[in-house]
């Protein structure tokens, strides 16, 4: 089951099968997709993603699934990546608060978010070794960004999983806390983020994900920096930067 509320512009998205530790099946996949076409009709300025239970997301659901008929490919080129990239190019701040299970699937719905709290006690790897598969949902990426060839093969070849300590250590996300911490820090950041800028992040968003995907040269990269600061000129949200810094108040911006 998948859980959509919005309060004061911030989307909450629940994992909430949490007897199955939120593993994915096709109707969840099918649901969580339109959760996020739910909350970008709604025009929300951040939203946050979670999961209920011991685990934010176990990855696909297998049970009764038959090994010699599973569709692979229509379950991931069909609906995995479409989410996912879904996800990654949402219209406004992304924030995920992940513990227990990180794995599969649900390690792929943590790549396709801007930022990612992890607990302490998280389990991030990859756990097909036993199962005679191999990782997915954009995870051999992740981790040969992060953790290059070597780390990245003997996480893979052993099934190790790491903690959310050792993750955030190894650059895979973006803060590690105590398991109790992790909802309201992330729930805190969103709201934050909401009540800011919101179309200069968007701009930040979009570059940063251009330097991911095109590898844009230094160059490059300060000409587009600069393209933004001058589109950004325009917006009302600009305009009340400067002038609460002119004024010494606190901005209040609408995200226009």
């Amino acid at each position: 089951m998948i859980d959509l509320t919005i309060v004061d512009d911030v989307a909450h998205v629940v994992l909430n099968a949490p007897d199955k530790r939120n593993a994915l099946d096709v109707q969840a996949l099918a649901d969580l997709s339109a959760a996020y076409d739910d909350a970008e009709a709604a025009g929300v300025r951040a939203l946050v993603l979670r999961g209920e239970g011991p685990g934010f997301c176990a990855g696909r659901d297998i049970a009764g699934v038959d090994p010699a008929t599973d569709d692979v490919t229509g379950y991931l080129d069909g609906l995995v990546t479409p989410l996912l990239q879904k996800m990654s190019a949402f219209p406004a701040p992304t924030f995920a608060a992940a513990h227990g299970a990180c794995l599969g699937v649900g390690l792929g719905l943590l790549i396709a978010t801007d930022v990612v709290y992890v607990a302490e006690s998280a389990k991030i790897g990859s756990p097909f070794a036993a199962l005679g598969a191999t990782l997915d949902s954009g995870g051999h990426a992740l981790f040969y960004e992060r953790l290059g060839a070597h780390k990245t093969l003997d996480l893979i070849y052993t099934g190790r999983l790491m903690s959310g300590t050792e993750a955030v250590a190894s650059g895979l996300f973006s803060q590690v806390l105590p398991a109790d911490d992790v909802r309201r820090a992330t729930e805190d950041a969103a709201s934050r983020a909401a009540a800011g800028a919101t179309q200069a992040f968007l701009a930040s968003k979009r570059l940063v994900a251009r330097l991911r995907d095109e590898r844009l040269a230094l160059w490059d990269a300060v000409a587009t920096e600069n393209a933004n600061q001058a589109s950004l000129r325009d917006t009302a949200d600009y305009r009340e930067g400067f002038a609460a810094f002119q004024q010494k108040r606190r901005p209040d911006f609408t995200g226009k």
